[in-house]
């Protein structure tokens, strides 16, 4: 979907740009200030407007509680307007005496209106990781083949649902043992696999799950800016061919974040593009932050686990675990930039979370979803600090 919509003459390239990013403010601001309004009006306080957009109405009606709701014509955002409001900031007008007026209203009733947004955030956040996780499942740990990645997936016999016994005469218990061929440099583009299918033991030769796919690319990075996407077969970086992710890495950081040339398989084709390493800061196995040269993508193997269903009560879980890590996340992320740790410009603006979400919609749609969520919590968590100005669209 994004590639047609970029595909279209003149306006394709700035609509991929933008309309990610209005997407996800519009879901997300939407569903935080209707937190306002819905609890608003459960403590009796009165919304006047509630506007989708900002600016000139170019849509409206008005509801038999005296609301006008209205589509405007900037999509930026959005707004609730209680009675007594000034503007849409919620700033205080002339006293009111109606009792409905935010105002007047009491002090349990005001915080709990305020509350509510952030807490629609969060909420949203929850019930989207939630239902991912019941509509997708998760990747099973059992050492079960899921899928293979295209470029290996004819010549070799191997197959989705086999069990590994062992590669290269090492036994395979769990999925997690195939994750540590991943830190193996070697040269060794194939390996020996014991596989048990439909209660028969096969010796076969399949791909080293080590070599250089492209598992997730970083939004706003050399790679983003490159054009390589999720599945993308790194086979040769500054014309040395490429064995293993391992072997990708010295390359970047031995290039001294100069451009260089790199190629990828994709869809059974070899692109050539250009990319330009660059020292970015990381945060380390203990927390801390390091400088290391990158180019901005994870690593995959060739081949995948399955995927398992989900309990409800597992996902709800999961679903609450991942909504307070992202919380967790925010909280050490402004305390780092209060302490100085860290630059002012980490904490990503409009323009920020527009290059963020325009990278991840146009590298792999797949994470677009989480995206909201994750945008939803970090936008509850900032409205929760006493700063007036992030509030009110």
């Amino acid at each position: 979907m994004i590639d047609f919509i970029g595909s279209i003459p003149v306006i394709g390239g700035p609509l991929v740009s933008v309309l990610p990013f209005l997407i996800i403010i519009t879901i997300v601001v939407f569903v935080h200030e209707y937190g306002h309004y819905i609890i608003g009006r459960f403590c009796g306080i009165h919304a006047e407007v509630f506007s989708v957009g900002m600016g000139p109405k170019i849509y409206s009606w008005q509801d038999k509680r005296g609301t006008l709701w209205q589509i405007a014509a900037i999509p930026l955002g959005g707004y609730v307007k209680f009675l007594g409001d000034a503007n849409v900031s919620s700033f205080k007008s002339e006293p009111i005496e109606k009792n409905n007026s935010f105002n007047n209203a009491s002090l349990k009733s005001k915080t709990l209106t305020v509350l509510a947004g952030p807490i629609a955030n969060f909420l949203l956040s929850f019930l989207i990781f939630t239902s991912l996780l019941l509509w997708h499942g998760k990747p099973s740990n059992k050492p079960i083949i899921g899928n293979i990645h295209t470029a290996f997936s004819n010549g070799y016999d191997i197959k989705t649902d086999d069990i590994i016994i062992s590669i290269n005469d090492r036994k395979i218990s769990n999925f997690s043992d195939i994750y540590s061929f991943m830190y193996q440099d070697t040269s060794e583009q194939f390996a020996k696999y014991v596989l048990e299918r439909k209660g028969k033991q096969i010796n076969s030769i399949g791909p080293f799950p080590s070599v250089a796919i492209v598992g997730s690319v970083m939004p706003v990075s050399p790679a983003s800016s490159a054009g390589l996407k999720s599945g993308d077969l790194i086979t040769s970086f500054n014309n040395v061919s490429i064995t293993s992710f391992k072997q990708l890495q010295k390359l970047i950081i031995a290039s001294n974040s100069k451009k260089q040339n790199i190629n990828v398989l994709r869809g059974g084709e070899i692109i050539s593009l250009s990319i330009t390493p660059m020292l970015r800061e990381f945060q380390n196995a203990n927390g801390d932050l390091e400088q290391k040269v990158s180019i901005g993508v994870s690593s995959s193997l060739a081949i995948s686990p399955s995927i398992e269903a989900v309990s409800l009560f597992e996902a709800l879980k999961i679903g609450i675990q991942k909504t307070y890590l992202v919380i967790i996340q925010s909280i050490k992320q402004i305390s780092k930039i209060i302490t100085g740790e860290v630059g002012f410009e980490n904490l990503q603006g409009p323009v920020g979370i527009a290059h963020v979400s325009s990278d991840i919609a146009k590298s792999d749609i797949s994470y677009f979803i989480p995206l909201i969520a994750i945008i939803s919590t970090s936008i509850g968590f900032l409205n929760l600090l006493p700063i007036p100005i992030l509030d009110g669209g």
